[in-house]
């Protein structure tokens, strides 16, 4: 049976934070699937049927009734997350990720704080979004750390691709529930570039 990662009472301890569509949803010890993009990555039009979608699902689940519980939500996550790579997938925008220089900076930053604010288990830069699935260390805040990823390398893009205009506001996460969940959130990571069709894409780990 797999090992809870999150104990039940912990569940009581959560807090809910928003900024534009999606909440985020945080728990002491927890680890999360997180994934930022690139601000020119969805048209207006596709974040909004993405939103409206992931309401769908919320109501068929509770009725409208109740909120979301911490599993009810992560498992409605793993569905959006498919969708949401679909559509990152078709590669909209610029995609400055390409650009070699500008990955190795955005895989190096993840990987500058792995041990010291957080447990990074993998992570991937695709050509306009990043996965990763990253356990913060007591104290450090989830949403305080997406800030200084995008800040950092915000900040390196205007000498590498012009502008440091770089990141969508909004992330999308989800906890992660078990043993299980952990290794399927891995491996997903890991085989995103096979599954967007990107050959010898380096900047995976």
């Amino acid at each position: 049976m797999p090992r809870q990662l999150i104990p039940h009472n912990e569940y009581q301890t959560l807090k809910i934070r928003s900024r534009g569509y999606l909440p985020h949803w945080e728990i002491e010890d927890a680890t999360y699937s997180i994934t930022h993009r690139l601000i020119d990555s969805l048209p207006i039009e596709v974040t909004r049927q993405l939103w409206l979608e992931k309401q769908a699902m919320e109501r068929q689940i509770t009725g409208g009734l109740r909120p979301l519980t911490v599993i009810e939500r992560s498992r409605i996550g793993d569905a959006f997350a498919i969708r949401l790579d679909d559509e990152l997938h078709a590669e909209r925008g610029a995609c400055h990720l390409r650009n070699p220089r500008l990955a190795e900076v955005v895989a190096g930053n993840l990987q500058h704080f792995n041990g010291r604010r957080y447990e990074l288990h993998s992570w991937c830069v695709m050509p306009n979004h990043v996965h990763t699935v990253v356990t913060p260390f007591a104290g450090e805040i989830l949403e305080e750390i997406l800030h200084s990823w995008k800040s950092y390398t915000a900040h390196k893009a205007t000498a590498i691709v012009g502008t440091r205009n770089l990141w969508a506001r909004e992330y999308f996460d989800r906890v992660i529930r078990d043993e299980r969940h952990l290794a399927d959130a891995i491996s997903y990571v890991r085989n995103n570039p096979a599954k967007a069709g990107l050959v010898n894409w380096k900047w995976v780990g």
